[in-house]
């Protein structure tokens, strides 16, 4: 049995996989490298079926604890930090060595919440993901908690997925943890309790339906939520399922009913064109050429620096600028990818001029199409 709505997930061309703590150590008894292997050859089927995936996963600080055999979780920042240290070795040589298996590349991501409420690390945290995206190199990333305090720490790798798939543009987020999906009540406490295949990921009633959390992670059915809410706000899907599942990640990529589906109220690109279109308060403007104004228009491109004639305002990289024609009225507006200055550096020449000009190329483009509304 599949819906339009699993069909739509089953096509979608970015993945973000997000595995929890008791899922990659057992339940504490360390990495489960069985279910490791099966993940990753899954992972590797969905990359070789078209879709292009990043991992976001858990386990450093569970993994710390393993290693240092203790049993209970430390409350203490420079405890935890120490155990995240000692994990994170295992964890990642575990993945690179099942990937390596494959002959699949793989890259190690620590971020922070500041590294992604910074405008300028935001902007190179996602260059630097779109770059090993387009190398088919498969990014693991992991909230860096040898160096988070509690003023920036995500609070669990459920956010830290849902931030993710935001920031790399995703349809979906496949979130697997150690239950069946969502009930509409405990299961653990409810016999009853019955499992959601399908909701809407902005029900008011879904946060009142979720239980807590777990003892080695921090997340719970709560923060799978909010994380699904999170990521509905950029267009993308999550889906809440078994990772003990077998073969869980190929059955969804199948339209398969498992699991449980929250769905945004509009898709990727319609969030993101909405978005932008609502920025009334623009950093700055550009003017361009007909033929630019015809492209946009016209060809649905992207607005590169040849088509650009002048340059007003004191814009930094990553604010929202109008674009409008010769005679000022306004054709678009959209995310820039140089700062004012050094748009103006480049304004009307050819992308292949930008590092002579520049001494660096961040991207060819000034403004790319995905991040650009017409008006």
């Amino acid at each position: 049995m599949t819906t339009d709505n699993r069909q739509r997930l089953a096509q979608g061309r970015r993945w973000v996989v997000k595995i929890g703590s008791a899922l990659l150590t057992a339940n504490g008894q360390g990495l489960d490298m069985q279910a490791m292997a099966s993940w990753v050859r899954q992972m590797v089927a969905l990359q070789q079926s078209g879709v292009e995936l990043v991992l976001v996963s858990s386990g450093a600080v569970a993994e710390g604890m393993v290693r240092m055999g203790l049993k209970a979780r430390p409350e203490a920042v420079h405890e935890l930090q120490a155990c995240a240290a000692i994990g994170q070795m295992g964890l990642v040589q575990a993945y690179e060595s099942h990937f390596r298996d494959h002959g699949t590349r793989t890259a190690q991501i620590l971020l922070t919440h500041d590294d992604l409420s910074d405008r300028q690390r935001y902007l190179n945290a996602r260059n630097t993901l779109r770059t090993l995206i387009e190398w088919k190199v498969l990014p693991v990333i992991n909230e860096n908690d040898t160096v988070a305090t509690d003023e920036i720490r995500f609070g669990d790798n459920d956010t830290l997925g849902a931030l993710v798939a935001n920031l790399v543009e995703a349809d979906t987020l496949v979130i697997l943890t150690d239950q069946e999906g969502m009930f509409d009540r405990d299961p653990r406490h409810d016999p009853d309790a019955v499992l959601l295949p399908e909701v809407q990921a902005l029900d008011e009633r879904l946060l009142a339906m979720a239980g807590g959390g777990g003892a080695l992670g921090r997340g719970g059915m709560v923060t799978k939520v909010r994380a699904a809410r999170l990521a509905a706000r950029s267009g993308c899907a999550t889906v809440i399922a078994s990772g003990q599942g077998d073969n869980i990640l190929v059955r969804l990529r199948q339209a398969e009913v498992v699991g449980t589906l929250l769905l945004p109220e509009q898709d990727r690109l319609a969030a993101r064109k909405q978005w932008l279109a609502a920025h009334l308060q623009h950093a700055g403007r550009v003017v361009i050429d007909a033929g630019a104004v015809k492209a946009l228009r016209q060809g649905g491109r992207s607005l590169l620096p040849v088509g650009v004639k002048s340059v007003e305002g004191n814009f930094q990289r990553g604010e929202v600028v109008a674009c409008v024609d010769e005679q000022g009225a306004t054709v678009a507006v959209g995310l820039v990818n140089y700062s004012a200055e050094e748009a103006g550096r480049i304004a009307g020449q050819a992308s292949d001029r930008i590092e002579a000009l520049l001494g660096y190329v961040d991207d060819a483009e000034l403004m790319h199409r995905d991040n650009l509304v017409l008006v």
